[in-house]
């Protein structure tokens, strides 16, 4: 089957797409953007956290047929060409980038949490990210980061 997405403001296409492959392929694979991590494939660990229709989904988790005619934004369309978005810029500073597996999908959590709440309590950014699984920061460095990232919007 064909699927046609907007992705990061542009119409893309995805021909051959069969209909248990999951979004987080097609946008892998087919569309060329490596950004969404693939790691637990069952929606537990958050890597692969995209925006559908402006809500935080695991695009592991999404056929590909379900994003027909929707807006996926990814961790590369946070990005204003090449300025980083003020949350993506807030992971670097804070050293909240470790190996960087689950850092797409904190980054776009963390962008959706900021929008909703400017000034976030650490429970609400903690609640907020919970999704997310990290095997290296030991999530302090992430808090500063979201902490940093609020203070600057």
């Amino acid at each position: 089957m064909r699927v046609n997405v907007t992705v990061n403001g542009e119409q893309r296409q995805a021909d051959d797409v069969w209909e248990g492959e999951s979004l987080l392929f097609v946008l892998r694979e087919r569309l060329g953007l490596p950004g969404s991590k693939n790691a637990c494939e069952q929606g537990e660990c958050g890597s692969c956290t995209v925006y559908l229709d402006d809500v935080p989904v695991c695009a592991c988790l999404v056929a590909a047929g379900q994003a027909q005619d929707r807006e996926v934004r990814t961790v590369e369309g946070l990005a204003d060409g090449d300025a980083l978005d003020p949350v993506q810029e807030a992971f670097v500073e804070a050293g909240a980038v470790q190996c960087g597996f689950c850092t797409p999908g904190l980054v776009v959590q963390a962008h959706d949490l900021l929008d909703r709440v400017p000034n976030p309590s650490d429970p609400e950014i903690r609640e907020a990210l919970a999704g997310n699984l990290c095997r290296c920061t030991g999530y302090e460095k992430i808090l500063d980061a979201v902490r940093l990232a609020a203070s600057r919007r």
